[in-house]
């Protein structure tokens, strides 16, 4: 493994029942998430991208195998301490916000804090300092609901970083998104690793992102493979052929089917 790994995992794999059948969701896999750089975990829906994504996040823990952050084994901890890492070590961005909707944006991401036990004062500090690097802070007494989708996902963004956490997993966060509120979201990630040293994890099926990322993770059917070095650049290249050679084939079919 990379001396750099912020995490990694050994032999790892994960069955889940179904209907009374074991279902297998990751196929056993050695990987790392290298600290302080951006990794995009992709596939296609169904591949497995949201069990290894709970398996990281320490939402589930795996059948086989282990995975560890900052060498521990994050499930041979305590009960309490899976939380702990939860609350304090990552922060996480989703394609979809729920908001409590008779509060305002700065209450709203300053909640987590408030759970915390931190003072109002204190966490309202955080929250404006979090909005500010988000360029959200005009908005911090607006209500999150009557905001656009991309202002949305900055203020999911500033909740994320409030506790200054050393992870940011981004799941889809701009799968409801245009493109161009997508592509800020994506340098506003960008910034927070080039300026800030975090290490993102990244969820996504669009093609179009990958080249940003530092390290890959294809997830296909279970099967779990990395890509780094020179070989991101070649398998970014080829995903994008494929993907615009099956836009260009629907647009074939499609024509062929009016005339």
């Amino acid at each position: 493994m990379s001396s750099n790994a912020l995490f990694s995992a050994n032999n790892l794999g994960l069955e889940y029942d179904v209907a009374g059948k074991m279902v297998r969701g990751i196929l056993p896999c050695d990987i790392i998430i290298p600290e302080s750089k951006i990794t995009i975990i992709f596939g296609a829906s169904g591949s497995g991208k949201s069990s290894l994504l709970n398996v990281i996040s320490g939402l589930q823990k795996p059948t086989e195998g282990s995975i560890s952050f900052r060498n521990e084994d994050l499930y041979k901890k305590t009960k309490n301490e899976p939380a702990y890492f939860r609350a304090h070590d990552l922060g996480i961005v989703y394609q979809t916000n729920y908001w409590v909707k008779s509060l305002s944006v700065l209450d709203n991401i300053s909640m987590p804090l408030y759970f915390q036990g931190e003072a109002k004062s204190s966490a309202y500090k955080k929250g404006k300092e979090a909005l500010d690097r988000v360029d959200m802070g005009e908005f911090a007494n607006k209500y999150p609901i009557l905001l656009s989708g991309g202002e949305q996902q900055r203020v999911a963004m500033a909740r994320a970083i409030i506790s200054d956490p050393a992870v940011i997993i981004a799941d889809e966060p701009t799968g409801s998104l245009d493109s161009k509120n997508g592509d800020k979201i994506i340098e506003l990630l960008q910034k927070l690793q080039r300026e800030s040293q975090k290490t993102i994890i990244l969820v996504t099926h669009n093609m179009e992102y990958l080249h940003v990322a530092n390290h890959l993770v294809e997830v296909q059917d279970g099967k779990v493979t990395q890509i780094e070095g020179a070989r991101i650049s070649a398998t970014v290249k080829t995903m994008l052929k494929e993907t615009q050679d099956r836009i260009n084939s629907l647009m074939e079919g499609g024509q062929h089917e009016t005339a």
